[in-house]
């Protein structure tokens, strides 16, 4: 029977070093990559991480629409 409560506890300490390592880890690449997603066209819905590329990316893909207030002033 002794190897039988060895190996409860082995389990038990496995399972903990488990849990300690994952809660320890960095966060998921891509669950930050969509954080760093902030700004959304008004167009397409295509999100972007910045006003300037925002701007480029509305400049080359929406020409003929009505430039948006927050990317006038925007130097690209």
């Amino acid at each position: 029977m002794a190897r039988g409560q060895q190996k409860i506890q082995s389990q038990q300490k496995n399972a903990k070093k488990a849990a300690d390592k994952k809660k320890g880890q960095a966060p998921d690449q891509k669950a930050a990559a969509k954080a760093a997603l902030v700004h959304t066209c008004t167009v397409c819905r295509t999100q972007m991480p910045d006003p300037k590329t925002y701007k480029q990316h509305f400049e080359s893909k929406h020409p003929k629409s009505p430039m948006p207030a927050e990317l006038v002033d925007v130097q690209a």
